[in-house]
């Protein structure tokens, strides 16, 4: 409810906004972005449209872009283009002076949304009855500031799909047991990766409020019931369908993918990952991507001397990410450029403490 009541009290983006053609967006925002200057600072990331990623100053992954954006001490204004959940940890990292904002408080995520804070203190409880104090909770970075809070405060840390095995191997350095949020594909396969059995990692429903399979003293993870999903639709039949098309074709994926997928995929890693192997590829080379759509279609823009395609030839967008559209960021640029700024993003001191206590954890492991 607070939530909704923030968002409805948040200026609207007008309509003559939405009705504008994309070439009269286009000139408009670069004429506010020169204006603007050193003030301003866009930062964008890999999901992001082309008509948006045109105006970033850098583009990268969350952490990344959060981390960047703290550098950038001159500039008062941070347009986040990415989701809610970049924007939070951007703002805990930024100084007082600057302001981030998200140009649709709409952009969310769906994977993040999954585990809410009440759901978590609900869990908890009942792991701790099974368990004892034997758990350590980590959170995927693509978490709400209150879930990386909780882990925080908790002893625990944050991870990302490029660190996850490292901060896995931390975590068991801590306690004998892992609760992982809030994916259960990256942390199902960042443990198996480690050597972990299937049958060692058990789910836990946050819905129902109960493990989905035995947990017992063989438990070492406890996977939340969430997912992403966009690399959940990729299937291990896209798998075998993209061989039987092309014997040539490399599979490579994100570990957000389930099991089976990763299971049978010639690559598997971070979106940087991704990226850089693509442009290490041999010419002439064929791959298949299991990510998301704006990327897989850019990476092939910029590299025609590769045959590229998704994975999964009948996939979306991410819906969330994409609703940072091109009306949406030139509007929230006409409000800083007015002295009106809006969709400003907040994160309240008390869970940014915490939360940032999290971040440092994983931060220092990579010293």
């Amino acid at each position: 409810m607070r939530l909704m009541e923030t968002f409805l009290k948040e200026p609207q983006i007008p309509e003559s906004f939405l009705k504008k053609s994309n070439e009269a967006l286009t000139q408009e925002g670069w004429r506010l972005k020169k204006e603007l200057g050193p003030r301003l600072y866009i930062p964008g990331h890999h999901y992001q449209r082309d008509e948006v990623i045109q105006f970033a100053d850098d583009r990268g992954d969350s952490l990344r872009l959060a981390q960047l954006s703290a550098k950038k001490t001159d500039a008062e204004y941070i347009v986040f283009c990415g989701v809610h959940f970049m924007a939070e940890t951007a703002d805990m990292l930024t100084g007082e002076h600057q302001k981030v904002i998200l140009p649709d408080r709409r952009a969310g995520c769906a994977m993040a949304d999954m585990a809410n804070i009440y759901q978590l203190e609900r869990a908890w409880h009942h792991i701790q009855k099974t368990f004892g104090d034997t758990v350590i909770p980590m959170t995927y970075i693509n978490s709400t500031a209150e879930i990386k809070a909780f882990c925080g405060r908790h002893g625990g840390a944050t991870l990302t799909s490029s660190n996850a095995d490292r901060m896995m191997k931390w975590a068991f350095a801590q306690k004998e047991r892992i609760l992982f949020l809030p994916d259960q594909h990256l942390g199902r396969n960042t443990g198996v990766k480690l050597g972990l059995g299937l049958d060692e990692m058990v789910v836990w429903n946050p819905v129902q409020d109960v493990f989905e399979g035995e947990a017992n003293e063989r438990t070492k993870v406890i996977l939340w019931k969430g997912f992403c999903t966009v690399h959940e639709k990729f299937t291990a039949k896209n798998v075998s369908s993209c061989r039987k098309a092309d014997p040539d074709i490399r599979i490579l994926v994100h570990p957000e993918c389930d099991y089976e997928v990763v299971r049978q995929a010639d690559y598997v890693g971070s979106t940087k990952y991704i990226i850089e192997t693509i442009n290490q590829a041999p010419k002439g080379s064929h791959w298949a991507i299991g990510t998301e759509m704006n990327l897989v279609n850019r990476l092939k823009q910029e590299h025609p001397d590769l045959q590229i395609r998704l994975l999964n030839p009948v996939m979306c967008s991410c819906l969330t990410m994409n609703r940072i559209d091109l009306p949406h960021l030139v509007w929230s640029l006409t409000q800083i450029a007015e002295g009106k700024p809006a969709n400003i993003i907040r994160v309240p001191e008390k869970i940014a403490k915490d939360a940032v206590l999290a971040l440092d954890r994983m931060l220092e492991q990579s010293k």
